[in-house]
C-alpha cells in the first residue's frame, strides 16, 4: 500500500498511535498539531488523504475543513474525535468530510477508511487543474516562521501589511495569503502603486464612467471592482499619493469605491494586502505617507527577511532555480561544484533572493559544462571589487583599499545602513566610520 497521509491532532499521544498504524500499513505519514500548520503543510506538500481531529484549540477541525472547501482543494478527509454523536457526525459530512471515526478507532475500520480516502485523493489530485502559487521556498528558522504566520493569518479577513527589502518575496507572500485564504477561488488583483501615473491612478483603481474624462470613451471597471470577493494587492503602497491614499481608506472604513464620474458609491467586498519596502514609520512622520492609513493597513504586519538572514537556504533555492531554468530553457540539469556554493554563500545579496535567482538563469544559459565551477557576479555601478577579484589587483595599496571598502560596505548592508550599529558590529569609532563612508564615496543609493 502507498499514498500519503496529512493527521492533524493535538495529542501527542494519539498521534503517534495513529502514525504508527498506518506507517505500518505502507502508509507515508506527516503529523502536525493544529490546523494553522495543517495549511502550510497542505499547501506545500498536498496528502493524498487527511486524518482530522475535530477538537482543537485555535481552529477546530471544521474550520479547516470549511477553509479547504472554500478554497476548492479537494483532499479528501476524514474526521476523528473523542466526541461524536449523530448530530456531530452529520455536521461534518455536510460540511465535506468523507468518513466520521470516534476515539479510539477500531483498527480495521481505519485502515479500511483511509484506504478508500487515499484511493478517492489521488483521482481529485490527477484530475484538478495545476494553479497552486510559485513556492515560499526555505527551510531555515526565519522561513518555517514567515509560513506559519502566514498560515495563521490567511484564514481570517484582516487587512495585511508585508514589509521588507526589494527582492525578499511580498508578492509571494500576498499570493500564499490569498491562496490559503477563503477567497482562494476568487480574483487575486495586483496593482503597482508605484507604475501608474498619478493622474491615472485614481481610475484604475475604482473604475470610471463613459465621458468621465476626455479619453474615457467606455464605462472601465476599476481593479477594486474586478477584485470584488477577492484580493487586493497593493505593491508599492509606500508611493501612493496622499489623494489617492485617502480614497484607499474609504475603502477600508467603509467598503465603498466612487468611481471616476459616478453619481453614487460602490459596495464592494475585498481583502486587502499592501506591500513595500520603504519606512513607513517614517514616512508618516514626514508626512508623505497617512497615519491613519498606516494603522488600517497594518492590522497584521508580516515582514520578509533579506536573504542575507538565511543564507542557510540559498543552497536550496539554487537547487530549485537551477531545475527551473534547465527546463524552461530546455538545457542539460546542471550540477554545482562546492566552491561555487561557498562563493555565493559569501555574496551579501543585496538584491536579495531576485538577485540570485538572476544568477542562476544566466549560469544556466551561459554556462556549457555540466558541472557550474565559478560564478562572475555581477558589480552594481560605483561596486568595489568582489572578494575574489582582490587578488588581481596591482599593488598592495589598491588591495587594502578595495578590500577596506567591501569589507564596511558589506557590514552597511548587513545593519541596512544603520551608521551607530555597524560602528559597533566592526568596533570602530562613528567618527571614523563616516571618515571611510567620505573617502571611498560610499552612498546607499548606489
Amino acid at each position: 500500500m502507498d499514498g500519503r497521509i496529512l493527521i492533524v491532532d493535538d495529542d501527542g499521544a494519539v498521534r503517534a498511535a495513529l502514525e504508527r498504524t498506518l506507517s505500518g500499513d505502507g502508509y507515508t505519514v506527516e503529523t502536525v498539531a493544529d490546523a494553522f500548520h495543517a495549511l502550510d503543510r497542505l499547501d506545500l506538500h498536498p496528502p493524498d488523504a487527511v486524518l482530522l481531529d475535530l477538537k482543537m484549540p485555535g481552529m477546530d477541525g471544521l474550520g479547516l475543513l470549511e477553509n479547504l472547501r472554500q478554497r476548492g482543494l479537494e483532499v479528501p478527509v476524514v474526521i476523528l474525535t473523542g466526541h461524536g454523536d449523530r448530530f456531530t457526525a452529520r455536521e461534518c459530512l455536510d460540511a465535506g468530510a468523507v468518513a466520521f471515526l470516534t476515539k479510539p478507532p477500531d483498527r480495521s475500520e481505519l485502515l479500511l477508511t483511509m484506504k478508500g480516502a487515499v484511493a478517492q485523493g489521488r483521482v481529485a489530485r490527477e484530475l484538478a487543474p495545476a494553479h497552486d502559487p510559485a513556492p515560499l521556498l526555505g527551510s531555515s528558522p526565519a522561513m518555517e516562521r514567515l509560513r506559519e504566520e502566514i498560515s495563521r493569518v490567511a484564514p481570517s479577513h484582516a487587512t495585511v501589511l508585508v514589509l521588507g527589502e526589494s527582492g525578499t518575496g511580498k508578492e509571494l507572500v500576498a499570493h500564499r495569503l490569498h491562496h490559503l485564504s477563503p477567497r482562494a477561488r476568487q480574483p487575486f488583483v495586483r496593482v503597482n502603486c508605484a507604475a501608474i501615473p498619478e493622474e491615472l491612478i485614481e481610475s484604475e483603481l475604482f473604475g470610471h464612467e463613459k465621458g468621465s474624462f476626455t479619453g474615457a470613451h467606455r464605462r472601465q471597471p476599476g481593479k477594486f471592482l474586478q477584485a470584488d470577493g477577492g484580493t487586493v494587492f497593493l505593491d508599492e503602497v509606500g508611493d501612493m499619493s496622499l489623494k489617492t491614499q485617502a480614497k484607499i481608506l474609504r475603502v477600508l472604513q467603509d467598503g465603498e469605491i466612487e468611481p471616476v464620474g459616478a453619481a453614487m458609491p460602490h459596495k464592494v467586498d475585498v481583502r486587502v494586502i499592501a506591500a513595500t519596502n520603504k519606512d513607513l514609520d517614517s514616512e508618516v512622520k514626514a508626512g508623505l505617507f497617512r497615519e491613519d492609513l498606516y494603522y488600517r493597513l497594518a492590522v497584521i504586519v508580516l515582514t520578509t527577511p533579506p536573504l542575507r538572514g538565511h543564507q542557510q537556504d540559498i543552497e536550496e533555492l539554487i537547487t530549485h532555480f537551477s531545475e527551473f531554468f534547465c527546463n524552461e530553457y530546455n538545457r542539460r540539469p546542471k550540477s554545482w561544484s562546492p566552491e561555487t556554493l561557498e562563493q555565493l554563500a559569501r555574496h551579501s545579496w543585496p538584491g536579495n533572493v531576485r538577485e540570485l535567482k538572476n544568477v542562476v538563469e544566466r549560469a544556466v544559459i551561459m554556462e556549457i559544462e555540466d558541472t557550474i565551477q565559478h560564478i562572475d557576479l555581477p558589480q552594481r555601478p560605483g561596486e568595489s571589487p568582489s572578494v575574489d577579484g582582490l587578488l588581481d589587483l596591482a599593488s598592495l595599496v589598491e588591495f587594502q583599499r578595495a578590500s577596506e571598502k567591501v569589507y564596511i560596505r558589506h557590514h552597511l548592508e548587513i545593519n541596512r545602513w544603520n551608521i551607530a550599529a555597524t560602528a559597533r558590529a566592526i568596533d570602530t569609532p562613528r567618527s571614523n566610520l563616516y571618515k571611510k563612508l567620505q573617502a571611498y564615496d560610499l552612498k546607499r543609493e548606489d
